[in-house]
Formats: C-alpha cells, structure tokens, sequence
C-alpha cells in the first residue's frame, strides 16, 4: 500500500480518518474547510509556486536557495503543527531514499509563519512507526471507533462519524 503524505499527516490528528479515506469514502466535498485549504494552497506563495508530484507525494512549493533544494508544504494554520511536520518528514524521507537531499519548510501564510523542518534519524524512526500503524489501520475490516475531539468541528467527515448527534 502507497501511503500519501495526507495518510501521515491524518494520522497524528484522527485515525478513523485514515481509515475512510484509505477505503476511498469521500469526505463532504462541499465542506468550506476543504475550500479554505485550496483556496490558500492556489493563492499563497505565487512568486514561488511549483507544485510537483514524485511517485505519491506531492509537494506544495519547491525551489532552490544556492545548491540547497528547500521543500515547502502549506498549511492553513499551526493548529496541527506536528501533522504537518510528520507529513513533511515523509516527503523528506522520500526524496532521501530516491538519493535527493532536501530542506523542508512548513508555511502558515494566513500567520505569516514559517518552521524549518530537518531530517533526523530519530524523525525517521518515528515515520516508520507511523507508517507500520497505518498499514494496520488500513487491514482493519472496520473504522476505529469515533473519538470527540476538536478537529471534528472542521472535519469534512463529521456528518459520517457524528450524524445521530
């Protein structure tokens, strides 16, 4: 199973989520939260706006900054900081075994924010755990039960998970 940057970044805030979207269930795609995201995606950043699909991942913003490749992924706030930084170490991590080495950047430009992000082996260990929970996730023949938490408010998937309430 390929698992996508979305997969890590799904992960670390709800693993119910993984679970749908692993079993293709489309989230409320008319959901505003969906189009904010997009909409700051499309419209921050412009001057340096390269999206690029490698295999499955596909980065946001890439450039060079002298001989150093810098990846960037953008996010509509820090609010689920270590999401991003996991799904960035993923992109990292991909780049890293294709031979190609990369600084990662995540971008919060409604915050006019900016975090470094480097690849360490203990980053790398704590991916691959992620990753083996995922697959795990994935061979189960039902979704983990819902959790109340406060990403549910936003979360495209909540009329699935919270319809009776």
């Amino acid at each position: 199973m390929d698992i996508t940057g979305t997969h890590i970044w799904y992960y670390f805030i709800c693993q119910r989520e993984v679970w749908l979207m692993i079993h293709h269930i489309a989230p409320d795609e008319d959901d505003e939260n969906l189009d904010i995201g997009r909409f700051i995606s499309e419209h921050s950043y412009t001057r340096n706006k390269r999206e690029i699909v490698i295999g499955n991942i596909k980065i946001d913003r890439i450039r060079k900054e002298g001989k150093q490749l810098v990846i960037g992924e953008v996010k509509k706030s820090s609010s689920y900081i270590n999401s991003a930084r996991f799904q960035l170490l993923h992109y990292l991590n991909t780049l890293k075994k294709m031979g190609i080495e990369a600084k990662g950047e995540l971008l919060f430009p409604e915050e006019r924010k900016k975090e470094i992000v480097e690849w360490t082996e203990e980053a790398k260990k704590e991916l691959e755990q992620a990753m083996e929970n995922i697959r795990r996730i994935a061979r189960m023949p039902i979704p983990p039960a819902p959790k109340k938490i406060s990403f549910c408010r936003k979360c495209a998937y909540r009329e699935y998970c919270w319809a009776e309430e």
